[in-house]
């Protein structure tokens, strides 16, 4: 299996205050579905809304559940003031501000969000300008204190220090 992701659905329990959050609140594109899922182009890949009981029985799975379910989008902006106006967007969309933007343990800029249906959103800046989780794991493939991964290889990855 080749290392990509292709599409993201997030089970909704209401597609319609759904879809005017990103859509109105966050000046979404609403690409393509039907009735019960919507689907937005994201770079190269396709993020969509599906009714949650569709989703649950398409998975073969229970519907029911609640609370922190594992996961966390991230949104990566190219400065701390990109992070707070992505955050104040968010908030004017309806929002539910569960961090502000704040300095983090690992050198970047974040704040956290959850939208209408519950989802977590992290919106962060990187100064290494790689993706958040590059910058906070170890590479697994590193086989000892002195040796590097052949992929990371910049002069601030996590191997240093």
């Amino acid at each position: 299996m080749k290392q990509r992701l292709g599409m993201l659905t997030l089970g909704v329990r209401d597609l319609a205050r759904a879809r005017r959050f990103y859509e109105e609140g966050l000046g979404w594109h609403h690409d393509a579905g039907q009735d019960d899922i919507a689907m937005y182009q994201c770079g190269g890949m396709v993020f969509s809304l599906y009714e949650w009981p569709k989703l649950a029985e398409d998975a073969g799975v229970s519907a029911e559940g609640s609370g922190f379910r594992g996961f966390t989008l991230a949104y990566n902006c190219r400065s701390k003031e990109e992070v707070r106006a992505a955050m104040e967007e968010a908030r004017a969309a309806g929002a539910q501000i569960l961090i502000e933007p704040r300095d983090t343990f690992w050198g970047g800029y974040d704040g956290y969000f959850a939208d209408p249906e519950g989802h977590l959103w992290e919106v962060a800046w990187n100064p290494t300008g790689r993706s958040t989780t590059t910058a906070r794991s170890r590479c697994s493939r590193r086989s000892s204190a002195a040796a590097r991964c052949q992929r990371c290889t910049s002069p601030r990855d996590p191997h240093s220090g």
